[in-house]
C-alpha cells in the first residue's frame, strides 16, 4: 500500500506538470510587442490543438498506470489471501481418536497382537497336541483354549464399542471442516481444509482396520479351539473305548475271622 501511494503521488504531480503547457500555451504563442499594445494578439490553433492532444495522451497514459498500480493492488491482496492458513486444526482430536483404538488394541487378553507370541501359544496349546499326557492335563489346555476364544471375543467387543464411541467425534470434526473449506478465503485454506477431511477418512479407515483385525482374531481363535477340541476329542474316546485288564476271578473271605 505505501508503495501505491508513492506512486500516485508521483503521478499526480506529473499531470500538474504536464498541464502547465496548455494554460500557458497561448501566452507561449503571443508576440512579445502584442504584450505592450504594439500589434494585434495571434493566436495559433494548430499549436493550441497540439498541445491539447499531447496532454490528452499524457493524461491517458497517467490513468493507465493508476489502473495498472490498482490492477496490481488487487493481485496483491488476492496472493495474500490465497497463502491465509486455515484457523481450525482437528489434528489434535484425531490423534486422540486413533490413540483410543491403539490402546484397546495393546489391552488384548491372554494373547496379544505379537507374532512370536502367537507362534509361541499355538504350539503349545493348539498345534502338535501331546497324546500322552493325562486326562487332567488334556482338560487343562482345553480350558486354556476356551479362555483365548472368550478373551478375543470380548477384545472385539470392546474394540467394536471403541469404534462406536469415535462415531461422533468424527461426525463433529467432519461438520467443522466441511464448514472450514465452504468459508475458506483462499486455496491454501481450501487446500488444509480437504487435507484435514482426508485425514479424517484416514482415521475411519484406521478404526475399519482394527475392527477387522479384532473379530478376525476372534474367529480365528474360535476355529482353533474347535479344531484341538477334535483331536482331543478323538484321543479321549480312543482311550475310553480301549479295552483295559480282563476279570480275574480270586478268593474272597466274606466274614473275617469265621469259620
Amino acid at each position: 500500500m505505501t508503495r501505491l501511494r508513492s506512486r500516485m503521488r508521483s503521478l499526480l504531480l506529473a499531470t500538474t506538470v504536464l498541464s502547465v503547457p496548455v494554460a500557458l500555451t497561448p501566452m507561449a504563442v503571443t508576440p512579445a510587442y502584442a504584450l505592450f499594445g504594439f500589434g494585434r494578439i495571434v493566436f495559433d490553433p494548430s499549436n493550441y490543438a497540439e498541445n491539447v492532444l499531447q496532454a490528452a495522451r499524457a493524461l491517458e497514459q497517467i490513468n493507465n498506470q493508476i489502473e495498472s498500480l490498482q490492477n496490481e493492488n488487487q493481485m496483491l491482496i488476492n496472493q495474500a489471501r490465497n497463502l491465509a492458513s486455515l484457523p481450525y486444526s482437528s489434528l489434535q482430536q484425531l490423534q486422540q481418536s486413533v490413540q483410543r483404538t491403539q490402546q484397546l488394541l495393546a489391552e488384548a487378553q491372554r494373547i496379544a497382537f505379537d507374532v512370536q507370541q502367537i507362534d509361541r501359544i499355538f504350539s503349545e496349546q493348539y498345534g502338535n497336541m501331546d497324546l500322552s499326557a493325562s486326562d487332567q492335563q488334556l482338560i487343562e489346555l482345553a480350558r486354556e483354549r476356551w479362555g483365548n476364544t472368550v478373551g478375543a471375543l470380548q477384545d472385539a467387543m470392546r474394540v467394536q464399542a471403541g469404534v462406536v464411541g469415535n462415531i461422533e467425534t468424527q461426525r463433529a470434526e467432519l461438520s467443522a471442516l466441511v464448514g472450514e473449506s465452504q468459508g475458506a478465503t483462499g486455496a491454501l485454506q481450501a487446500a488444509q481444509a480437504g487435507n484435514q477431511i482426508l485425514a479424517l477418512q484416514a482415521q475411519q479407515l484406521a478404526d475399519l482396520t482394527a475392527l477387522l483385525a479384532a473379530n478376525g482374531r476372534a474367529d480365528a481363535l474360535s476355529a482353533a479351539e474347535q479344531a484341538a477340541a477334535a483331536e482331543q476329542g478323538r484321543e479321549q474316546r480312543r482311550r475310553f473305548l480301549e479295552p483295559g485288564a480282563g476279570y480275574r476271578p480270586g478268593s474272597a473271605q466274606m466274614f473275617p475271622g469265621g469259620n
